[in-house]
C-alpha cells in the first residue's frame, strides 16, 4: 500500500502515546478490543486504521479526539483527487438528494458491492481498490452520526437487477438497502419501476446537496472526473428534473417491498 503522510503521522503518534503510557502492543490491543496483529500493522503503516479504531485509541489513550482527526485526514488523502471537494460538501450537507440509474449510490453500498464495482472496471490496482473501498465505507459514517443529513435516494429498478459481484453480493446489498430504509429515519429510498419507460432520469446520475446555509449545489460524476455546479439557473433546472424523477418513483414502502422481493431472486 502506498503510504500517505497522514497514515505515517497516525502510526508515529500511536507509537509515541503507547510508549509514553508504558503499554505493549498486546496490552493496547486488548484495551482497544482489537488484535495485536492489527495494532502492529497500523504502527507499521501496513493497515489503514478505521474510524472505530481511531475513536477507541482516543478513549483508551485520553487524546481528546486527536486520532479521529488524523484518521479523517487519512480518508481525505485516499479519496481520488477530483472527488475531494465534493466529499467535503457531502459531509457538511444537511440534505442530499441523489439519483442513480446505473448502480447503488456509494453511501448505500455494502463492502462487497463496492469492491466488486471497483474491481469490475479494471481501472484500479488491488491496493487502490482497498483504499477506495475503505474511503467509501468511512463516508457512510455520516448516516449514523448525531445529526445526519436527510438522504433521499432514488434508483432505477435496473440497479436492483444488474449483476455486480454475483448473487451473494447482490442479495446482501439489496437486503442492506431494505435495512437502511427501514431503520434509519433520515434515509429514504425509492425505486423508479421499469414500467415508467422513458423518463428524465435516463439523462444520468446526479446529487443535489443542501448546505447548512440552505443553498443547493449539484454534483455530476463522470468516469474519471466530477463537477460541482452552483449556478442558480442550473440548480433550478436540476431540481425540476429531480421532482420529475420522484414523480415516477414508487413510494418508500412500495420501493422497499420491491427491493426485498428482488433480493430473494438472487440465488
Amino acid at each position: 500500500m502506498e503510504r500517505s503522510s497522514m497514515l505515517e503521522h497516525f502510526a508515529e503518534e500511536l507509537r509515541l502515546v503507547r510508549a509514553a503510557s508504558g503499554m505493549s502492543q498486546a496490552a493496547l490491543a486488548e484495551a482497544l478490543s482489537y488484535s495485536a496483529a492489527l495494532v502492529t500493522k497500523v504502527e507499521n503503516c501496513e493497515r489503514r486504521p478505521s474510524l472505530d479504531f481511531a475513536r477507541r485509541c482516543d478513549i483508551v489513550c485520553a487524546t481528546d479526539g486527536k486520532f479521529e482527526r488524523i484518521q479523517r485526514r487519512i480518508g481525505r488523502e485516499t479519496i481520488v483527487p477530483w472527488f475531494r471537494d465534493w466529499a467535503g460538501m457531502e459531509q457538511e450537507a444537511t440534505a442530499l438528494r441523489t439519483f442513480e440509474p446505473l448502480c447503488v449510490p456509494g453511501l448505500l453500498q455494502t463492502e462487497g458491492y463496492a469492491r466488486a464495482l471497483l474491481t469490475g472496471g479494471g481501472l484500479f490496482t488491488p491496493d487502490e481498490i482497498e483504499q477506495q473501498v475503505a474511503a467509501r465505507l468511512d463516508r457512510q459514517g455520516m448516516l449514523t452520526r448525531d445529526r445526519p443529513p436527510l438522504l433521499t435516494a432514488v434508483i432505477d429498478e435496473y440497479v436492483l437487477r444488474r449483476r455486480i459481484g454475483g448473487p451473494e453480493v447482490m442479495r446482501e446489498q439489496l437486503r442492506h438497502l431494505v435495512k437502511l430504509g427501514s431503520t434509519l429515519p433520515r434515509v429514504r429510498i425509492q425505486v423508479v419501476p421499469v414500467s415508467a419507460g422513458a423518463y428524465p432520469g435516463l439523462g444520468g446520475p446526479f446529487v443535489i446537496a443542501t448546505s447548512p446555509q440552505g443553498e443547493d449545489v449539484v454534483y455530476l460524476e463522470g468516469q474519471r472526473h466530477g463537477q460541482v455546479n452552483d449556478r442558480v439557473d442550473y440548480v433550478r433546472q436540476m431540481v425540476e428534473v429531480w421532482e420529475s424523477i420522484r414523480g415516477e418513483a414508487l413510494s418508500q414502502q412500495q420501493s422497499l417491498d420491491l427491493i426485498a422481493e428482488v433480493a430473494e431472486t438472487w440465488t
